[in-house]
């Protein structure tokens, strides 16, 4: 998952290190997701009740490093910011609240606060 991501798809030095960071944090992400992915179908697969313990705690672990590094964009990121407030902490179907959003024109498509240097 995370190794179509591994590289800069544009010259290093034509990147900003604010950028650089931000890949350096999505690709640690995609890195622990797959992680988190590959402990839980290791969980599901075991049969030894013990070794079964061992891996749920190394995917929480997982989970753990995820959310870290989902901070620290959330942190640095004022699009990634907005977006984690808008869809996340709140009770009730996802979707439909994003389509109520839509319908009622209150959603947030257009014309939004961009990322530094995208002016």
């Amino acid at each position: 998952m995370a190794g179509a991501s591994q590289g800069f798809h544009e010259r290093e030095d034509a990147l900003s290190a604010r950028t650089r960071d931000l890949h350096r944090a999505l690709v640690s992400l995609q890195e622990e997701l797959e992680a988190i992915d590959w402990y839980q179908q290791r969980v599901d697969a075991a049969s030894d009740p013990e070794l079964k313990r061992v891996l749920q705690h190394n995917r929480d672990e997982e989970v753990e490093h995820a959310m870290m590094v989902l901070e620290w964009i959330r942190r640095n990121d004022v699009v990634f910011a907005r977006m984690l407030r808008m869809h996340t902490g709140h009770a009730g179907p996802i979707v439909r609240e994003e389509e109520a959003r839509e319908a009622a024109g209150t959603a947030d498509v257009e014309g939004r606060a961009g990322r530094e240097g995208d002016r």
